[in-house]
Order: C-alpha cells, then sequence, then structure tokens
C-alpha cells in the first residue's frame, strides 16, 4: 500500500511536470517559444487559433460537469472523434500499430491552448524530436480536444526509438483517479484509439526510455437531450476539425 502511494504521487508530478512544460511550449510574441526536442522556434511562425475553450474545472465546487453540453460546445471539434472505435480491453488504448505519416500527414497542430504551427514548419525547427503525443483530427492534430462522451479518438504517438512504453491517464471530475498500462511501441509514428467513456477531464501521456511525452487533455461531457438550451462555455470558432472521419 505504501509503495502504491508513492507511485501516485510520482505520476502526480510528472504529469504535472508535463503539464507545465507544454504550457511553455507556446507563448506570446515576446517570449521564444520551445519545440518537441528542445530546441526554440520562432514566436512570429506561430498563427494565434483563437484560444479553444476554457471550463472551469479549478473553481471551486463547480460541477459543471455533470450537465448535458449543446452541439456548439463539441462543434469545433468534430473532426476529432467518431462515434465507432476499436475496442480497448482492459487497458487504456487500444494495441499501438505503425503509423504512416506519408500517408496521413496533418496540415497543421494545435497546441492546448489553440495556437497552430504547420506541421512541416514544426518539425523542421526541430532538430532532435523526443516522444510526443497527439489527437488526430481530420485534416490536423492537436493537443486538447472536446468530445462527448461515448465516442472514439485516435490518438498518434511518435517515439524516436519505440520500446516499451509506460501509457498513463488520470480523470477528475468530482474525484481524481489513475490508471497505468503498459504498451509496446513502434520505432517512429504510432496510432491507437481512445475510448471516451467516462465524463471528465482526461490527462493522457506516455513515458519511453524515462522521457515522457507531451500531455494531451481530451475534456469528455454528455450531451443535452434535444431541445435542451445550454448556455455555451468559451470560444467555439473551429479549430482545423472541419469535417468527420
Amino acid at each position: 500500500m505504501k509503495y502504491s502511494k508513492i507511485s501516485k504521487i510520482l505520476l502526480f508530478m510528472t504529469a504535472l511536470v508535463c503539464i507545465a512544460a507544454g504550457a511553455q511550449a507556446v507563448s506570446d510574441s515576446q517570449t521564444n517559444t520551445m519545440g518537441s526536442g528542445g530546441d526554440y522556434l520562432n514566436p512570429n511562425s506561430i498563427s494565434s487559433g483563437g484560444g479553444y475553450p476554457n471550463f472551469p474545472w479549478y473553481s471551486s465546487g463547480g460541477s459543471f460537469y455533470s450537465q448535458g453540453f449543446s452541439d456548439s460546445i463539441f462543434s469545433p471539434f468534430k473532426g476529432y472523434y467518431t462515434s465507432s472505435g476499436m475496442p480497448v480491453v482492459g487497458g487504456i488504448i487500444s494495441t499501438p500499430s505503425k503509423f504512416d505519416i506519408a500517408q496521413r500527414t496533418p496540415s497543421k497542430i494545435y497546441y492546448g491552448t489553440g495556437q497552430a504551427l504547420p506541421y512541416s514548419q514544426y518539425v523542421s525547427s526541430v532538430s532532435s524530436r523526443t516522444n510526443e503525443l497527439w489527437v488526430q483530427g481530420a485534416t490536423d492534430w492537436s493537443q486538447y480536444v472536446v468530445s462527448p462522451l461515448g465516442t472514439w479518438l485516435q490518438l498518434v504517438a511518435y517515439s524516436p526509438d519505440g520500446g516499451s512504453a509506460g501509457f498513463y491517464e488520470m480523470v477528475q471530475s468530482s474525484t481524481t483517479s489513475s490508471k497505468y498500462n503498459t504498451y509496446q511501441f513502434n520505432p517512429g509514428y504510432n496510432t491507437m484509439n481512445f475510448n471516451a467513456d467516462q465524463v471528465g477531464r482526461h490527462i493522457l501521456l506516455f513515458v519511453v526510455n524515462n522521457q515522457p511525452s507531451n500531455v494531451v487533455i481530451v475534456d469528455v461531457f454528455a450531451q443535452a437531450q434535444p431541445g435542451a438550451t445550454v448556455p455555451p462555455s468559451g470560444s467555439t470558432q473551429p479549430y482545423g476539425a472541419q469535417s468527420t472521419y
């Protein structure tokens, strides 16, 4: 029991470090921006997407997530989720498989703030890439998505050397829970399914060779019943998610 508590504490510390690193990955026009490999990107090359929705997860006594949400909340992200997917049995994600980046190259990548960078520019701007995690959209990739309960998302993981990966999921709602499982990653790009099967904020990351990936956040909400009116929360502008799979 003692070691279990220590492991959970270390897991949360790792996630917090990753979240802090991700927050620094994109900054305003007065600050340099760090890429995945530790190289600094030109801030003028990053476009502002207008900001992703900012839900009050960290306000006191908030249970906003227990209500049903209108389609306007999900519509900007419709290209990032689908109604069916490969079953996930006893784990967090489906078994990783090789991903052909040449066949499904994204147009842009979106950081958690909603700021975007052309994928080709992102790749060429960093001299040494490390572990990365993204949600694959119809045309772009993102580190943040809002999806309806019960839908499926396609994740893309990049690991330079591949190998045994520890995959972590933390879920925040009225309580906080965590999951951990191991998977075998191929060198390079991997793809896998993730089922948004629980309302809450899902924080995802993986570790290969003691190197953590960036954090991906998926906010999962129930959909409102037809005819119900739910006030929109935050920005609802589309960010590269114009079509469905």
